[in-house]
């Protein structure tokens, strides 16, 4: 499986325009060679170089496998976006206090549904697909505030 963005390489920085410095929106990704067995997709996004350590910027969970193309500023039918780390709900975009940052796009292919409602986070939605992991990739943007 891979995970990848018509707007940055994995690697590459990001352009502003999906982070606090421009529209805050979400990129477009595109998921490619997901296991025909799987029942549903889910999303990581998360900044491992934050000062108070993992900052989760998107979790989604029960994206139709069927789904390769995620356009941007997209919230899927089905789908379900929990609580980032900026206490909403959907994508909150790269606003690193100093430095270049990493920002992990992790998917998984997922066996099952996830039964989770939108009030949970990644430490729940990472509980959730133990033992229900297909396959996993992830993309990394960079970014720097400007």
């Amino acid at each position: 499986m891979e995970i990848s963005s018509s707007e940055f390489l994995n690697n590459g920085m990001m352009p502003s325009k999906y982070t606090c410095d421009g529209e805050n929106i979400s990129p477009p990704l595109r998921v490619s060679e997901i296991p025909t067995s799987a029942k549903s997709l889910a999303i990581i996004n998360d900044d491992p170089d934050a000062p108070a350590g993992d900052w989760v910027h998107w979790v989604v969970w029960n994206i139709d496998p069927d789904t390769m193309d995620i356009v941007e500023n997209c919230v899927m039918e089905g789908a379900v976006e929990g609580k980032n780390d900026f206490g909403d709900n959907g994508y909150g975009g790269p606003c690193p206090p100093s430095g270049t940052h990493r920002y992990f796009f992790k998917v998984y292919a997922l066996d099952s549904r996830i039964d989770l409602d939108k009030s949970h986070g990644k430490k729940e939605l990472e509980e959730a697909i133990k033992g229900h992991v297909l396959e996993q990739a992830h993309l990394i943007g960079l970014y720097a505030l400007q």
